[in-house]
Order: C-alpha cells, then structure tokens, then sequence
C-alpha cells in the first residue's frame, strides 16, 4: 500500500500559476504509473495528467500547453505546473497511484491508491 499526500493548492487569478506537489509513502511497486485528477462540484472526476516510472506522460485535451506533470529524480514526489489557469480549472486536484499505465490519461477505475485532495480556485 501507498500513502500519497498532496500539497499546493490555493487560490489564483486567472493566468496566475500554482504547482501541486504529492509525496509517496509505503509501496512504491504502486506508483508505477502516478496521475492528477480533478473533481469540480457537481461533475464525475476527471483525469488530468499521468506519468509512469518511464517519465512517459499523458495530459488531457483541456490543459495541453498550461499543466505539465513530472516526478523528482527519487520518484517518489509527484508534481504538476499549472500555467495559464482559467476559471474552469477550479476543482479539487487529487493525486493517484496505480501498478501499471493504461494508454491515455486513464480514468479513476485505473487508479488503486488515492489522496486526500487539494482545493485549486481560479478566480475571473
């Protein structure tokens, strides 16, 4: 099992920036493959971005260009740069881990280990 806990979230204007960051604790086995989702109020949970211990990565048509995911050399920290956020970027961002990458960005059945979420607001 995995312990992820996921820090920087807050509150922007648009255009502004934040950087999420998620430390792994316990089986790193199940963070082959790590990803970003995010859930806004009222909406399923999306995928955002995801990385596998190869530093191949998947983003989502929606944040192409703006939202960059990467691991630090010890890969057991997750981050995501968030450039050029909007409005509609405002969610909780939660970090996931799982033993294997599907081809895309996946979706939150591919995922086995789960944080608690970090709260991002963009405001117009």
């Amino acid at each position: 099992q995995v312990l992820l806990v996921e820090s920087g979230g807050g509150s922007v204007q648009a255009g502004g920036s934040l950087r999420l960051s998620c430390a792994a604790f316990g089986d790193t086995d199940s963070t082959y493959c790590m990803g970003w989702f995010r859930q806004a109020q009222g909406n399923e949970r999306e995928g955002v971005a995801r990385i596998d211990s190869a530093v191949s990565t998947k983003d989502a048509d929606s944040v192409k260009g703006r939202f960059t995911i990467s691991k630090d050399n010890a890969k057991t920290t997750l981050h995501l740069q968030m450039n050029g956020l909007k409005p509609e970027d405002t969610a909780m961002y939660y970090c996931a881990s799982a033993y294997a990458c599907v081809p895309g960005v996946g979706n939150a059945n591919d995922f086995h280990y789960w944080g608690q979420g970090t709260q991002v607001t963009v405001s117009s």
